[in-house]
């Protein structure tokens, strides 16, 4: 894929520009105005530029802000409010599962991070699950000594605490998704590419009892060329069963790979099917 245009880099850093003294997102066709293009042709630059949507910036904007509102705060609702955000849900709808682990961190190992932690037996096998107080980082399947080692080596600074009774809710909706039942969707607190986030979006848009080829969702992401990409993507997926990437086979029908085994693939379809 070629490079994005003079025009397109500077027309994306002039939108960004004013999100950012606004303190979040920006009506689209403002945006447009601003830089003199069609907010179809705005879109397409922050497509090709950052790899995300100009909402999607705005709202990482007003996410940051929050964070510092927070940070000084006396009264956690007066700096949701000061951040921009409409109401109490709307905050915790979009920037609880942002706020937390910055990429660097994450790559430290979450450095003095308080993660909670919780195992449960499922009909595909064992679930261990890892999550921080903004959403689920991780979850695994397979034998529960070897979760559990992997679980170590994936946060090894972080202040790990096995708490069962404050997971309880997020290992039952685990085990209804593990027997191809319908669960309450669970916030989520993972690190990954932009790109890598546009994949596993999509996949939470494939319905239960459903699948899509990696092709489709190469299509679904306007990067129809990036296939092996997005298989990548698919194996690089940190929360097995919330993002259902069990539902994405090739485009002959065979199943293609899954991290935790093609067998679990095979049962997590067949019982969704179901």
């Amino acid at each position: 894929m070629s490079a994005p245009s003079q025009q397109a880099v500077s027309r994306v850093g002039t939108a960004c520009t004013l999100m950012h003294v606004a303190g979040g997102p920006v009506a689209l066709h403002e945006l447009a105005a601003a830089t003199c293009v069609s907010e179809r042709q705005l879109q397409r630059d922050f497509t090709e530029v950052l790899g995300t949507s100009p909402r999607q910036y705005g709202g990482c904007v007003r996410t940051t802000r929050a964070r510092r509102k927070l940070s000084g705060a006396t009264s956690v609702t007066d700096a949701i409010f000061d951040a921009g955000y409409g109401s109490v849900r709307a905050f915790y709808d979009e920037a609880a599962r942002r706020l937390g682990m910055t990429p660097r961190d994450y790559a430290m190992g979450a450095p003095q991070h308080l993660l909670l932690w919780s195992i449960t037996p499922t009909k595909v096998g064992t679930v261990l699950a890892v999550a921080s107080p903004q959403g689920l980082c991780s979850t695994g399947i397979g034998e529960p000594d070897e979760l559990t080692r992997n679980m170590l080596a994936e946060f090894p600074n972080s202040v790990l605490v096995r708490d069962d009774d404050a997971m309880r809710d997020v290992m039952v909706a685990l085990a209804f998704l593990a027997g191809g039942q319908q669960a309450p969707e669970l916030p989520l607190h993972v690190q990954g590419t932009a790109f890598q986030a546009r994949v596993w979006s999509a996949l939470r848009t494939i319905p239960s009892g459903e699948t899509r080829t990696y092709t489709q969702i190469a299509e679904v992401i306007d990067q129809p060329q990036a296939v092996r990409a997005v298989a990548n993507a698919c194996g690089a997926n940190p929360t097995a069963l919330v993002i259902p990437c069990h539902r994405v086979i090739r485009s002959d029908g065979s199943l293609g790979g899954y991290y935790w085994g093609i067998e679990i693939k095979q049962s997590l379809l067949a019982s969704e099917s179901a």
